[in-house]
């Protein structure tokens, strides 16, 4: 548990997937009603995940089920009450007043489809739009409104004490839902990053100095502070515009911030005096680096290599080279190897990195699919 002054239990983003999806791909998979899941909200700092998770969920759900996910985002900072109910309007013989259905709950209802009511930024809403989300979370209906069976309620939002616009949820509010904090943590960040394709350098960097992952207390007193999503920024700048530091070095620094920039920057330098990853697949001899910041670089070097190999002889080159690696590395970049899918096979057929597999305790139908 945590000590976050809001009694929910504390998890990283990816043991918040697990055991959601899980929890909820076995009520849809044993034909039990989504309405006996409570509705969840997960709260945490700025950029530390919240919304990828949801995402990361509903991608779960549909490996789980079979069935298509579809997540309708509500920013309800943007909306009033009035927004979710509908807007009024009379009748045929104009005797009563109906409410015109909002679009965002035009929902699919059909039994192939599972569909997630995202509501964002649920503590930067003002008041009265917290207890018009009560109807929401609690019955799922929105004023004369019903959400389809086949819908699940996750909200998300900052705490008060992240220094960003937030209010105290009414404590009606709260007891209809089920609380997770989502903290960072640079392990599980990893996991995800080296998936989502996030630049090996910012990986490299995060893992080296994991400390620059996600600002202490939610900021500095600069508007630009690092987060998991500030550094996923970073990550689209150099791998779409260039990887030419200078060229770019004041757009990160209005990313991340002077001191986590600058710190980036003198990790730059360490490129210099890395190995040639292209030198290691051609099979050539390269010395083993003995500094562990040159080895983190490395590792990044290496993975993005594989990631564009298409010649199993030099995949082969590469694993007898890890293979000499420190422990902790080789164990880290044959980890991470396994995130390649059009490798896995090269892989499984080669001795030294099926006995570490094997002594891994992992097994290969989880990576076939």
């Amino acid at each position: 548990m945590s000590e976050n002054g809001i009694g929910a239990v504390s998890l990283t983003v990816n043991k918040a997937v697990r055991y959601l999806s899980g929890s909820y791909s076995a009520l849809i998979n044993s034909g039990v009603n989504l309405r006996k899941h409570p509705s969840v909200m997960l709260w945490g700092a700025p950029g530390v995940g919240k919304s990828q998770g949801v995402r990361q969920i509903a991608a779960s759900i549909e490996r789980a089920t079979g069935k298509s996910v579809c997540v309708t985002d509500v920013r309800l900072l943007l909306f009033n009450p009035v927004d979710l109910r509908g807007i009024p309007t009379a009748n045929a013989d104009k005797t009563l007043a109906v409410w015109l259905k909002p679009q965002i709950f035009q929902m699919d209802d059909s039994d192939e489809v599972i569909n997630i009511l995202f509501l964002d930024e649920i503590s930067a809403a003002p008041p009265s739009v917290q207890a018009a989300a009560y109807q929401i979370t609690l019955d799922r209906t929105v004023g004369e409104h019903k959400l389809p069976e086949n819908c699940i309620v996750i909200a998300a939002g900052n705490r008060v004490t992240d220094r960003s616009v937030a209010y105290n949820m009414p404590r009606a509010l709260a007891n209809r839902l089920c609380h997770i904090e989502i903290v960072a943590d640079e392990p599980s960040w990893h996991i995800w990053a080296v998936k989502a394709g996030i630049n090996r350098r910012v990986v490299a960097f995060l893992d080296y100095s994991p400390e620059y992952l996600i600002a202490e207390d939610g900021a500095s007193d600069g508007l630009a502070y690092y987060t998991p999503r500030s550094w996923e920024m970073v990550s689209n700048i150099l791998n779409f515009v260039s990887e030419e530091l200078d060229e770019v070095f004041p757009i990160i620094v209005g990313c991340v911030g002077e001191d986590a920039a600058y710190s980036f920057k003198a990790w730059y330098e360490i490129y210099a005096r890395v190995p040639s990853a292209e030198d290691i697949f051609n099979g050539e001899a390269v010395d083993v680096p003995t500094r562990p910041e040159t080895l983190y670089a490395l590792s990044g070097d290496i993975l993005a290599m594989a990631k564009e190999n298409d010649s199993e002889q030099k995949l082969k080159n590469a694993l007898a080279y890890i293979s000499k690696l420190p422990r902790e590395f080789k164990n880290k970049i044959f980890a991470d190897l396994l995130s390649v899918k059009r490798n896995i096979k090269v892989l499984q057929n080669n001795a030294v990195f099926d006995d570490w597999f094997a002594r891994s305790g992992r097994s290969w139908e989880d990576y076939e699919k």
